[in-house]
C-alpha cells in the first residue's frame, strides 16, 4: 500500500461482498430498544475513558486518559522512527527523533476530548465506539512547533492545506487506508505541535508513541498519532476520514459538513460513592461540594452554572482564574487550551436528585438541553446527568 485510501469491494463498492469489503460494514443506527452490540462492546475494551473522579487531577495521568484507537497500535521504535515533510515545499525534510528533540521544544497543556464523546447517550444511537461522558483527557505534551518545521521545509505559495500520515492501517467502510487527516495552514501554523512527550516522558504506545500531532482546541480526530508524514497540497484532502468519517450529517445522503473544534462541555465529578453496577451515587445530607472541569475549543470558558434538581433552577459556579491569552498580548504559561476547574457548595436533603453542569464560553456557545442528535453521533455536548441519593 502507498498510504493512500482504496477503496475495496464490500456493501457500498461495486462488486457486492466479496473481499474486504465483506468485513466492513456501512455505518448504521441502532434499531429500536437495540442494545450495545459485541462489536461496540469489543470497541469498548480496546478504548477507555476517564474515570469520572480523576477530573480532580490538573493533568490527567497517562493512564487515566482517554483512549481511542481505530486500527492496532503500529509497533514502533524510536531508533529508526522517521518523519517526513513533503509535497509543496521548498525542502523537503526527512528527520528522526534526535533531530526533532535537538530542536527548542514547547510544552503546553491540552484537553483531548473525542468527537464521539456521548455518542452512546443519542436516541437512535448511531453503531459506534458507544462513548458515554467520559472520552476526554488533559495531558502536558511536549514537542516542536509544526510551524518551526514548516519553516525550514518553506511552504510552496501554491499549499493549502498539511496532511498528516499516521502509520495505523486498517480497513474502513470498505476503504483500506493509513489512518490520515489535513488541517489548513492558518490552523497548521498555529499552535500545532508534533510532539514526543506526555506529562514529561515518552509518548505511551497507546497515546502514538514515538511521535504525534497535537492540535489545541480541536477534536480527538485531529490529533494523529503514530506520526510519520507531513504532506503539503494544493486542494482540500478528500480521504476517508475528513471527507466521509468525521462529518455532521443528519440524514445518509448528507454531505455534511466537517467536524473540527470543540464545543463547550462541563463535567462534574459525581459526588459521594458509588453503588458497583449501576454507579447510582450515595451522599449524606448536609454540606456537599460540587466540582468539576469545562472546556470549550472556540474560546475561554466563562461561565459554570450548577442544577440540582434537573435543571428546573440554576446556579452560577465559582471558575478558577484563567490564563491570560497571549493573543490579548498577556502572558501565558501554556495552558489556554486545557479545562478550568470549578467549584459549587450545594446543602444535599434526603431524597434523590439529579445534577448537572452547564458550561458557557466567550463566543456564547453554551450546552445544549435537548439532544442535539446527528447519524455520526459527534459533538453530543448535552448537559451531563447526575441521579443521587441523599440517605
Amino acid at each position: 500500500m502507498d498510504g493512500a485510501d482504496h477503496v475495496m469491494n464490500g456493501p457500498d463498492g461495486p462488486d457486492g461482498p466479496d473481499g474486504l469489503g465483506g468485513v466492513s460494514r456501512p455505518g448504521r443506527l441502532a434499531a429500536p430498544g437495540e442494545g450495545i452490540t459485541p462489536d461496540e462492546l469489543a470497541l469498548a475494551t480496546r478504548n477507555h475513558g476517564l474515570p469520572l473522579e480523576a477530573l480532580r487531577y490538573d493533568v490527567t495521568p497517562p493512564g487515566l486518559h482517554y483512549v481511542l484507537v481505530h486500527y492496532d497500535i503500529p509497533d514502533a521504535s524510536a531508533d529508526d522512527w522517521r518523519l517526513t515533510v513533503d509535497g509543496l515545499v521548498r525542502t523537503p525534510l526527512t528527520l528522526g527523533l534526535a533531530a526533532l528533540r535537538s530542536l527548542p521544544a514547547v510544552t503546553h497543556r491540552v484537553t483531548l476530548e473525542c468527537a464521539g464523546n456521548g455518542r452512546a447517550l443519542l436516541t437512535p444511537r448511531p453503531v459506534s465506539q458507544p462513548w458515554l461522558v467520559e472520552a476526554v483527557g488533559t495531558a502536558d505534551w511536549t514537542g516542536v512547533p509544526l510551524r518551526v518545521l514548516l519553516d525550514e521545509a518553506g511552504v510552496d505559495d501554491g499549499a493549502v492545506e498539511a496532511v498528516f500520515t499516521g502509520a495505523d492501517h486498517g480497513v474502513e467502510r470498505g476503504v483500506e487506508q493509513d489512518y490520515r487527516r489535513s488541517l489548513p495552514l492558518a490552523v497548521a501554523a498555529g499552535d500545532v505541535l508534533v510532539a514526543y512527550a506526555m506529562n514529561g516522558a515518552p509518548l505511551p504506545p497507546q497515546h502514538g508513541y514515538p511521535l504525534r500531532l497535537v492540535v489545541p482546541g480541536w477534536y480527538g480526530m485531529a490529533h494523529v498519532k503514530w506520526l510519520r508524514g507531513i504532506t503539503l497540497v494544493d486542494a482540500p484532502f478528500d480521504g476517508f476520514q475528513q471527507a466521509v468519517a468525521y462529518r455532521f450529517r443528519w440524514d445518509a445522503d448528507d454531505p455534511g459538513e466537517p467536524v473540527t473544534r470543540i464545543l463547550p462541555r462541563a463535567l462534574m465529578i459525581p459526588p459521594g460513592f458509588p453503588d458497583f453496577m449501576s454507579r447510582a451515587r450515595v451522599v449524606r445530607p448536609g454540606p456537599v461540594l460540587l466540582e468539576g472541569r469545562a472546556w470549550s475549543g472556540h474560546g475561554p470558558v466563562t461561565r459554570v452554572d450548577v442544577t440540582t434538581d434537573d435543571g428546573a433552577t440554576w446556579s452560577e459556579a465559582a471558575l478558577d482564574p484563567a490564563d491570560d491569552d497571549p493573543s490579548d498580548g498577556g502572558p501565558s504559561d501554556g495552558h489556554a487550551a486545557a479545562w478550568r476547574h470549578w467549584h459549587a457548595p450545594w446543602t444535599a436533603a434526603p431524597g434523590t436528585h439529579v445534577l448537572g453542569a452547564r458550561a458557557t464560553d466567550a463566543t456564547g456557545r453554551t450546552q445544549p438541553l435537548t439532544q442535539p442528535w446527528n447519524r455520526g453521533g459527534f459533538a453530543n455536548n448535552l448537559v451531563q446527568r447526575i441521579p443521587v441519593h441523599c440517605l
